[in-house]
């Protein structure tokens, strides 16, 4: 890491663990221990939910990445995967940004913090905040100058219409990705969406995302509740190849309520907590998927830390993904 990341972005997140056992290391005790080693990927907070405000969801979201850390850092490598160990001590927990109350200029300081990591081929996992962090996460492609395609597991489309307010467009958790296609860099080169919830999609937003040719699969579509990444490009059809890399965001309302009820919009139908590890592990495992960004955690609405866990179980699914990669 740079002291940029530090000074300039980010702070560290101080979380209270139980003490150290011996030949039983935690991934607190692990993460970034390879001193001088290149890392191989990062960990960013966005504490952020004034998106969630704006769009009139539940907010809380911006408590996420402690609550996301104290679930994950707890946890111990797969004691059947060495390369998990050592794929730790080279990813590197930045911290969370130091939000300034403007979701703009907050978007564009993850951008700018992701960026240098992302340009040097290192995979950046984002703690949100609410889903207006997928927008901070694609600046930061934009800023490394990379093209990219976003695969999103969500209920929502999430391609509403930014807000006009005084002078100036405002987006919000249901535009990050309307934002992004829409973007003057055209660096998003196609937008695929699988987990909508047919009573939570709008016509409009189906049209809108069918013109620009948008691949979006409902959750009672064949297939689509057993596999979702199996119902979008890259994945449709077997490995198919893609030509340009992969941005990944997952939305924890996609995940059925039972499981995860500590969201802004919980969904009593959505995808079994299973399926839902399975495509995160297979995101991570994907050399080409570049970033992957975990969405809507509201830790104030949970239950028995149901969420919470799921949460931090994902990305540790994501992380037992990425140690397997090649190289």
């Amino acid at each position: 890491m740079t002291s940029a990341d530090r000074s300039t972005f980010l702070e560290p997140c101080p979380i209270d663990l139980p003490p150290p056992r011996a030949g039983e290391p935690r991934i607190a005790e692990l993460l970034g221990t390879s001193a001088g080693a290149t890392p191989a990927a990062v960990i960013v907070g966005f504490p952020v939910d004034e998106g969630v405000r704006r769009n009139g969801g539940r907010p809380g979201a911006a408590a996420a990445p402690a609550a996301i850390r104290r679930a994950l850092l707890r946890m111990t490598c797969d004691p059947r995967m060495p390369a998990m160990e050592s794929f730790l001590r080279r990813c590197v927990d930045l911290g969370d940004l130091v939000a300034t109350g403007d979701l703009e200029a907050d978007q564009q300081l993850l951008g700018r913090a992701i960026a240098p990591h992302l340009a040097a081929g290192r995979l950046a996992i984002v703690l949100g905040g609410g889903h207006e962090t997928a927008f901070g996460t694609f600046l930061g492609h934009v800023a490394a100058g990379e093209a990219i395609s976003i695969v999103n597991l969500d209920a929502h489309p999430d391609v509403r219409p930014t807000q006009r307010v005084a002078d100036r467009e405002e987006g919000h958790s249901g535009s990050p990705f309307r934002q992004a296609i829409e973007h003057a860099s055209g660096r998003c080169r196609g937008y695929a969406v699988a987990g909508l919830q047919p009573s939570a999609v709008s016509a409009e937003a189906l049209r809108w995302l069918r013109e620009r040719g948008c691949d979006a699969a409902f959750i009672d579509e064949p297939g689509v509740a057993e596999d979702p990444l199996g119902a979008l490009p890259p994945w449709r059809g077997g490995n198919a190849t893609l030509p340009i890399m992969v941005m990944a965001s997952l939305d924890l309302d996609a995940v059925a309520a039972a499981a995860a009820p500590g969201v802004s919009a919980p969904s009593p139908a959505g995808l079994s907590p299973q399926v839902w590890l399975a495509a995160a592990e297979r995101l991570g495992a994907d050399p080409r998927v570049r970033s992957i960004d975990l969405v809507e955690l509201c830790p104030r609405l949970d239950l028995g830390e149901l969420t919470t866990r799921l949460a931090g179980l994902t990305v540790w699914r994501i992380l037992r993904g990425a140690a397997g990669r090649p190289g």
